[in-house]
């Protein structure tokens, strides 16, 4: 320092030294604070950078959920701002509302417009009071099956239309086996064996055979085209035996009396030989014995409709017994010609069961000494020699006075109908060839073999 101060002596005035030194050493210090502080901030600055920004990352979280139910409550008040557009009928009050005004331009009488406003619209709603869908039971008379004579064929046609499947199942076999071959027993056992198939079952299968080899050693005959002739003879004298008189209807109400196992065609075939009855000019009746399925009342009733006959019926679940007595004092009353019962499905292996339809049957005879005068067991071609277990029983049960057997074109085993002629010896009233109301006929064993044994150049379709 004494050295400075001795340069500023000899630099400066005498009288001004000491204060120049002064002033001198004061900006030295200055200068070197000013260094010192600049040299100290930029250290500081280096120090912040530390994890800081964590702490605002957290508390984000929580200002965000507290608004969210804010959002909710704000949105109750638009859903009750949408129910005041709905009153839209402000709209049709302001449409008459112009069109009155042209009116009164005309003339000058405005009081007369006013009524006609109210006459206007007092016209237009009687209009839709008609209900033009009374029409609606036109779809009824569709179902009538007047179309009967859909088929303009001969009624030997027909027949052997619906016999086709039986004709090919029974002697289109039969032809394979005895064709050009000669006669002896393994022929013989072929034989037996294609009858079989044909369900006309064993016992009638031996009768047929024994007795066709008996003619033909009385005739000499070793040809074996001769067994299908005198299989054909032998066949229709069975089926002479199971044909039937002509219904004769002496009494009113002549009672028929119609008994089945379910699904064998017990409702088609009543409508069918209730059409036969009116076509003969007679006042039919038909009773829906069948309470326990809801169905079978319902489908009998739409053939009673289509054919034209009185129904009776009784509500759902109740005693069949009591809707045939109902039904017999009903026909009694209105002077019907010929009353159809028909009966409740049921197996024939059941005993409570068939005790019931036994039940009917007494009640019907309490109500009315002969009758029912006629037991038609209706039977199902297609189930063959089950169908003749089902004529045994019911024939034990009600004593079956005639036998229906439907669905013969449905099925290669009509043979069975020699079965049933041969072992029950109870006549084959009808036979149901189609489903057209023509299509149930009655049985005539010429016929009926003539159209089986069938060999013409012609087929039909």
């Amino acid at each position: 320092m004494e050295e400075i101060f001795s340069y500023l002596n000899t630099m400066l005035p005498s009288p001004y030294s000491d204060l120049a030194a002064v002033a001198a050493i004061f900006l030295v210090l200055l200068i070197v604070a000013f260094i010192l502080s600049f040299l100290f901030e930029e250290k500081k600055p280096k120090e912040p950078a530390q994890p800081e920004p964590k702490a605002p990352l957290e508390e984000e979280p929580e200002a965000k959920a507290v608004p969210p139910p804010d959002l909710e409550v704000f949105k109750a008040p638009p859903h009750e701002v949408i129910r005041e557009p709905e009153p839209v009928p402000a709209k049709r009050e302001t449409p008459p509302a112009p069109e009155v005004k042209p009116a009164p331009l005309p003339g000058p009488e405005p009081l007369p417009v006013e009524p006609v406003r109210e006459a206007k619209p007092a016209p237009a709603e009687p209009e839709p009071a008609p209900v033009p869908e009374a029409p609606a039971p036109e779809p009824e008379p569709e179902p009538v099956v007047e179309e009967v004579p859909e088929t303009k064929e001969g009624l030997f046609a027909r027949l052997r239309k619906g016999l086709s499947k039986t004709h090919t199942g029974f002697l289109g076999k039969l032809g394979e086996v005895i064709s050009n071959r000669e006669i002896n027993d393994d022929l013989w056992d072929e034989f037996e064996e294609t009858l079989i198939m044909a369900d006309l079952g064993m016992g009638t299968t031996m009768k047929l055979r024994e007795k066709v080899q008996e003619k033909l050693k009385k005739k000499s005959l070793a040809d074996s085209g001769a067994i299908t002739d005198a299989l054909k003879e032998e066949i229709l004298a069975i089926l002479k035996g199971a044909e039937a008189k002509p219904l004769s209807i002496s009494e009113k109400p002549f009672v028929i009396m119609i008994a089945g196992v379910n699904g064998v065609g017990k409702t088609t075939s009543i409508g069918k030989l209730a059409s036969r009855l009116r076509k003969e000019n007679r006042e039919v009746m038909v009773a829906a014995g069948d309470t326990f399925r809801a169905a079978a009342t319902e489908q009998l009733e739409v053939w009673s409709k289509r054919v034209g006959t009185d129904f009776i019926k009784g509500h759902s679940g109740a005693d069949p017994s009591s809707v045939a007595f109902d039904a017999v004092k009903a026909a009694s009353a209105r002077g019907t010609d010929v009353l159809i019962i028909d009966t409740a499905g049921r197996l024939h292996t059941k005993g409570n069961l068939m005790d019931e339809i036994k039940k009917m049957k007494r009640v019907i005879s309490r109500e009315m000494e002969s009758a029912p005068h006629e037991t038609f067991l209706v039977l199902d071609a297609t189930t063959g020699q089950n169908a003749v277990q089902q004529a045994k029983m019911f024939n034990d049960a009600l004593g079956v006075t005639g036998i229906i057997l439907t669905k013969l074109d449905g099925t290669a085993k009509g043979g069975v109908i020699i079965a049933i002629a041969d072992e029950l010896n109870i006549p084959v009233r009808f036979i149901g060839i189609g489903e057209a109301l023509g299509d149930l006929r009655e049985f005539n064993a010429e016929e009926f073999v003539e159209a089986l044994f069938y060999e013409g150049g012609e087929t039909v379709h």
